[in-house]
């Protein structure tokens, strides 16, 4: 047989689009072509499996040999498809049997002694392998990563020489049974290590129960940093189709997924010296960025004002939509990014406007110009604003340990019901026509509503974003209906929208 057809799978964004590997040996003299859309990593193919053939006793074919990467239009990236072209080889040459190739679709990268290489994205190219009912070949060492796909029949091997044997039906591949990660409670950093604050901790309670973003603004050494450590552990436990989609976007990113975060909350703190695509994604082949990379997770940048401000207008758009929609002369990918930002920053450029010290000599202009970094649409979008001032004395020399996470995340995951029971999300994600449903005030609270509004020229956003607010303070507290009380405490969480 002077021809073989396999499956594979190539990666755009999160989807993992079937490609019909077919290898055509013919006369003539010989040469080794690879057609599709191949990028250099996989042009580089060649070589990488000649020597990975040699080396495991196979002959190599001396006549032309013709491999087709199909659909031709889909580009073609990454080291995953040596192992199909190797086989695909053996089997057009006669050296593999070629009728049990269609029960399979393979993947992994060979190294020049015939081992296989961990490939990323195998979370992704499992799920549509089992979706088309076929057992799925790859490396040893990403099958826990693919074994989070429930029912998937895996098939793990660690050199060709092993899928060769299978294939020939001389020893067979184990499936892979492994469980996929512990029921355990994942370890986050307690926030009974966190002293004083009390009204930094039930604002970052309030945030959790109902999916806001939060800003803290105070002067060095406040907690700042120590609080946004600790607030995914306080976030209701993920879903089993949460886990699953935070674990696959994880899995497209450069630095891969491991097994022992699955079920994790991503908490994801970029430097303040980021870039636009390392934030959002992007790239010639488009990869998630930070902020889809933090899906049902955390993002966390801390100096806000220091980022450049074009890479702060980019998380406008995922703040309100959820998703991030990467475009490319040749390649479009779309990522969700359905994420929670924590954001700190100083007061001013020295950070010591308003602290006891009274060591600030910053001028009105000065601090002025320093928040103008951050524009008014951005903390618009904003749902908690929170001044985090200094420690009192008697505070930080206590002792005695406060609230820990555990119960903090008990009266969360009360609340997180509710909402879930009553409109199917959380408050954070009502749309215009939900809030009118769900949030409306009694008449003393909307009467406050009104003041604020006039008092601190709150957008028709920041108005809707107050009812939200609310709404998860309602529900933190277990009340059906939103009062006086329940309003006037999230509109004391829009006290920068004057100062910005």
């Amino acid at each position: 047989m002077s021809l073989a057809v396999l499956h594979s799978r190539a990666l755009t964004g999160m989807d993992a689009p079937e490609v019909t590997v077919e290898v055509h040996l013919a006369g003539g003299l010989p040469s080794f072509t690879i057609v599709g859309l191949p990028e250099t990593e996989v042009k580089e193919a060649r070589d990488r499996v000649r020597a990975a053939l040699v080396n495991a006793r196979f002959e190599f074919p001396a006549r032309r040999l013709t491999v087709n990467l199909a659909p031709a239009d889909l580009p073609k990236e990454s080291g995953r498809f040596d192992l199909p072209i190797a086989l695909g080889i053996l089997a057009a040459s006669g050296q593999l049997p070629a009728n049990r190739l269609d029960d399979y679709e393979f993947a992994g990268e060979l190294s020049l002694t015939g081992d296989l290489r961990p490939i990323r994205g195998a979370l992704a190219m499992t799920y549509k392998a089992h979706r088309c009912r076929r057992a799925f070949v790859l490396p040893r060492a990403s099958a826990a990563e693919a074994s989070l796909v429930r029912d998937a029949r895996i098939l793990p091997a660690k050199t060709l020489l092993e899928v060769c044997a299978h294939l020939a039906r001389r020893e067979s591949l184990q499936p892979y049974t492994a469980e996929a990660a512990a029921a355990t409670q994942p370890d986050y950093p307690d926030l009974a290590d966190v002293k004083g604050q009390t009204q930094a901790r039930r604002a970052l309670e309030i945030a959790a129960a109902g999916g806001h973003s939060l800003i803290m603004v105070g002067p060095p050494g406040t907690g700042k940093s120590m609080l946004a450590a600790r607030f995914p552990g306080i976030l209701p436990p993920m879903s089993d189709a949460e886990a699953l989609e935070s674990a696959a976007l994880q899995s497209l990113g450069s630095g891969g997924f491991r097994i022992e975060q699955f079920r994790r909350r991503p908490f994801r703190a970029p430097h303040h010296s980021a870039s636009s695509v390392a934030l959002v994604g992007g790239g010639g082949d488009p990869r998630p960025g930070e902020i889809s990379l933090a899906h049902h997770g955390v993002l966390f940048l801390d100096e806000l004002p220091e980022f450049e401000r074009k890479v702060l207008e980019m998380l406008r758009e995922p703040l309100e939509s959820g998703r991030v929609a990467i475009s490319r002369a040749a390649r479009q990918a779309e990522f969700p990014a359905r994420f929670q930002l924590i954001a700190a920053m100083n007061p001013c450029p020295c950070g010591y406007l308003g602290h006891y010290s009274g060591k600030c000599r910053c001028t009105p202009d000065q601090v002025a110009r320093y928040r103008g970094r951050i524009s008014g649409p951005l903390m618009d979008r904003i749902d908690v604003h929170l001044e985090v001032p200094a420690v009192a004395q008697e505070d930080l020399l206590k002792h005695a340990a406060g609230e820990g996470s555990a119960a903090v995340r008990a009266r969360v995951e009360a609340a997180h019901r509710l909402q879930i029971d009553r409109q199917g999300k959380t408050n954070s994600s009502l749309a215009a026509r939900e809030i009118d449903r769900w949030c409306s005030p009694d008449a003393a609270a909307e009467g406050l509503l009104r003041q604020a509004i006039a008092k601190l020229n709150l957008s028709a956003r920041a108005y809707h974003r107050v009812l939200k607010l609310a709404r998860s303070i309602a529900d933190l507290a277990a009340c059906q209906g939103i009062g006086l009380a329940h309003v006037a405490e999230a509109i004391q969480y829009r006290r920068f929208d004057r100062a910005f």
